[in-house]
């Protein structure tokens, strides 16, 4: 007698199924034992080769599913991309849009390879649903740094690209996501921050004004001309072209003011505003200028010293 591939479960099958789930465990094991002696070997052999290529075809079926769905959960990430550049959507929102979206269709796609395979996923569902409250608790720090990402997206304090401090950590902004943003410091390490924590604490934004200011503390000896020191200064930041004025919205016109009196020497105070941009290239060629055109012009630079008198009786 050839084998049936295509044979439906046998009445007898059935009764096996609705005795294993209505009777206890201790006599379940005994019913089974019994139906395998009383079956014949030929049937058993059919029911299970039935039972592995109907099974075998799920995991076709749902391996299908998978590559099927992870191509198409790529492909619409790129256009979710293509969208945001095309509105000019801030950088920010689209990283955190595509990370959101991702994780959605992964799950989507998950429950539908498990409901091919023929698991009910309404029992999973529910089981999900009991043990929700204990994924909570345990995960309840990823809910915050969620919740963190939607403060960061909803509020804005920076957005990619912008250069920030906060929590210890200073660098670019290159993406925000659902849980954490990713920075780069100037020595092109990677810093991961929780949204939780950055959204809960102080973020210093070096980026969000088009114009910054740059203070710098100049100590000449004691003896040096200060309206002659006063000259040099001025004239040494007019010879940087990055340097602002009034012209520009939010800057002002540089300042040198004679602004202290120490032990040891004579403070002076520059002040010059740049654009954001340049910041860090106009503060050290100030600073290396400084250092290195006071000499010329005869201005010296303050040694600790203390001056000693002994008086002789």
């Amino acid at each position: 007698m050839p084998i049936r591939l295509l044979q439906t479960v046998t009445p007898e099958a059935e009764q096996i199924a609705q005795k294993f789930s209505a009777d206890s465990l201790s006599t379940k094991g005994a019913e089974i034992m019994e139906v395998l002696r009383n079956t014949p070997p030929r049937e058993l052999v059919e029911e299970m080769i039935t039972s592995f290529i109907k099974f075998g075809i799920k995991v076709l079926i749902a391996l299908v599913i998978y590559f099927i769905g992870a191509w198409l959960i790529r492909k619409f990430k790129h256009v979710i991309a293509r969208a945001f550049t095309r509105r000019g959507a801030d950088a920010t929102l689209t990283s955190f849009i595509q990370s959101l979206v991702t994780a959605v269709l992964w799950i989507i796609l998950i429950m539908v390879m498990i409901g091919t395979l023929g698991i009910n996923t309404t029992s999973l569902a529910a089981l999900l649903a009991a043990g929700g409250m204990a994924i909570g608790m345990a995960m309840s720090g990823t809910v915050q740094n969620f919740a963190g990402g939607i403060m960061l997206l909803a509020f804005k304090p920076f957005k990619a690209g912008d250069y920030i401090e906060a929590q210890g950590y200073a660098g670019t902004v290159k993406e925000i996501n659902i849980v954490s943003t990713k920075i780069t410091t100037f020595d092109n390490k990677l810093i991961i921050l929780p949204n939780g924590a950055l959204s809960n604490g102080t973020i210093n934004n070096y980026s969000a004004n088009p114009v910054r200011r740059i203070d710098l503390r100049v100590d000449v000896a004691y003896g040096c001309d200060a309206v002659a020191v006063k000259e040099k200064l001025m004239a040494i930041i007019g010879t940087q072209e990055k340097i602002l004025d009034t012209k520009t919205p939010g800057a002002q016109d540089p300042t040198v003011v004679l602004s202290a009196m120490k032990e040891s020497s004579v403070e002076f105070f520059i002040r010059v505003w740049v654009k954001a941009s340049d910041y860090f290239d106009v503060s050290f060629w100030l600073n290396e200028a400084v250092y290195t055109r006071l000499p010329e012009e005869g201005i010296s630079f303050p040694f600790p010293q203390m001056d000693v008198h002994i008086k002789q009786d």
